[in-house]
């Protein structure tokens, strides 16, 4: 029996809330998160009581069994988190979602995150305390502190050894950054950047400007997952699920920057084995969101997948390859985590998931292969393949 994923699970529902700045949610965290769910349901169709699983990642507060007594559903079957690798999470609390559905364990699973980053912290800051231990205490003392700090060492090694320049970095914010403007739920929408604008922006930490980093919200997102044979009830196009993976190199969770394979986006043994489940390469992907946490991390994760070769990414990646329509391989359609909202990735499964539909604001015609990367240079990854109804 072939052990596989493929084509037996889709997405029947998308949903979210409004995306507010960090710190700007007039809601408790809880709250957003059940809107989106059930946003999502009546996207599917489906009732929010008929829910029987949810899966989620990283520290996400909002415990299932507290959303499936709010919701009032009828019985909590399966209830999954993907631990560890932050925005990494986004693609394998899908697989988990989806392993679930095919073995049976549940029928009808939502995928969800929801961030109120006012109400506990801020993500782009280092530790607020007065005592640091495990792994910080390696770090913080020598002013290594901040993720922006810690991955902009990995983004260097890697443009070092390939001689990466920084018009490279530059086309993926440009290209988030153009898709925000088609979409008004986008939070920069309505706030272009162009190449003198990317420019002129600070520093934070070399490599990285003020535009290649991710932007920090309140949120919350949300997708169901049914078997194939019932999505075909619903009201959307279904979208199948061809391959999802998690995981990651060798030593990739050494703490203290001395993984072996260092200037790494954590994907080289995931990519094989994604493309192997969801049977298609590179070449069949129509439609691309890579999780920007900074554009490096993007650009690392595209090469790991095999876009292209590390040695060629300065002819590679130019910002109209990367544009809606007309591009041969649109990125970041929505404007991802740069330019639409960071809700920890999973907004870019939601606009796989889109596209697939053919309901983007930035729509690639005829998509029937949509990918998401999820969480570069973290640990675990994860990444995922959407497929047609000519697919499966």
């Amino acid at each position: 029996m072939t052990r596989s994923l493929r084509g037996r699970v889709a997405v029947v529902g998308v949903g979210e809330t409004a995306y507010y700045k960090r710190g700007g949610s007039p809601d408790p965290e809880f709250k957003l998160a059940l809107d989106a769910i059930i946003r999502a349901c009546a996207d599917a169709g489906i009732s929010p009581r008929d829910v029987d699983g949810f899966s989620s990642y990283s520290n996400d507060r909002s415990e299932p069994s507290r959303i499936a007594a709010a919701l009032g559903c009828h019985e909590l079957k399966y209830s999954a988190m993907q631990w560890g690798g932050g925005g990494g999470g986004g693609s394998g609390a899908l697989a988990n979602a989806a392993a679930a559905i095919a073995t049976g364990i549940a029928d009808c699973v939502v995928v969800f995150r929801a961030l109120a980053q006012g109400q506990f912290g801020r993500f782009g800051q280092g530790p607020r305390s007065n005592v640091i231990s495990g792994p910080f205490a390696h770090t913080v003392p020598y002013g290594l502190m901040s993720p922006a700090q810690m991955f902009a060492m990995k983004v260097t090694r890697f443009m070092h050894d390939f001689g990466v320049e920084q018009p490279a970095l530059r086309s993926i914010a440009l290209a988030s950054y153009h898709h925000a403007q088609n979409n008004p739920r986008a939070v920069m929408y309505g706030r272009p950047l162009d190449e003198a604008g990317y420019d002129a922006s600070r520093w934070i930490v070399e490599p990285f400007h003020l535009f290649d980093c991710c932007l920090e919200n309140d949120g919350a997102a949300a997708m169901v997952l049914v078997a194939a044979e019932r999505a075909k009830d619903c009201p959307h196009k279904p979208c199948y699920v061809l391959g999802a993976v998690a995981g990651s190199q060798y030593r990739a969770g050494a703490d203290v920057h001395n993984t072996p394979d260092y200037a790494s986006s954590s994907f080289k043994p995931l990519a094989p084995r994604l493309y192997d489940m969801a049977k298609v390469g590179p070449a069949d992907v129509d439609v691309l969101q890579s999780y920007e946490n900074f554009t490096g991390g993007v650009m690392m994760a595209m090469v790991e997948h095999g876009f292209c070769e590390p040695e060629a990414c300065n002819e590679f990646f130019v910002k109209e390859r990367f544009l809606a329509p007309s591009g041969d391989l649109p990125l970041n359609t929505s404007g991802g985590n740069l330019a639409e909202c960071y809700m920890h990735g999973l907004g870019l499964n939601l606009e796989a998931v889109r596209q697939i539909r053919g309901q983007s604001t930035s729509q690639v015609a005829d998509v029937n292969v949509s990918m998401v990367i999820s969480g570069p240079m973290v640990t675990p990854v994860s990444s995922c393949i959407f497929g047609s109804e000519a697919t499966v």
